[in-house]
């Protein structure tokens, strides 16, 4: 069971209990984040592609930590002008934990087992 989701400008391929490093999103440590955004869906036999999204599906995720990722050196330089110019970036991740990967349909089995 995968899904492929969106997020940050990404896609991401994930599965329940996968870590995945996604541009930072804002959520602080131990919090619950939803990701709305599912491309497609795979249950091990059917295949569901959105068009572009998937409206019954969301993924739910735990996130283990935020942080910064390995420096980059930017260096820019003119030839024969005297100009040069060193900078560094650091570009801001979040490690999330996929908790669950969920179908509406499942939610509205639940529902109606429990009404009757």
């Amino acid at each position: 069971m995968y899904a492929i989701i969106e997020t940050g400008g990404k896609q991401y391929k994930v599965s329940k209990g996968d870590k995945v490093y996604v541009e930072s999103l804002g959520a602080e440590e131990n919090q619950i984040v939803t990701f709305e955004k599912v491309l497609a869906y795979s249950d091990g036999e059917n295949l569901l592609a959105g068009t572009p999204y998937l409206k019954d599906i969301k993924v739910a995720g735990k996130v283990v930590k935020n942080g910064k990722g390995k420096k980059i050196i930017v260096f820019k330089f003119k030839a024969k002008k005297g100009y040069k110019k060193t900078q560094g970036h650091r570009q801001p991740y979040t490690c999330v934990e996929i908790t669950d990967l969920n179908k509406a349909e499942k939610k509205a089995e639940a529902k109606k087992s429990d009404s009757e």
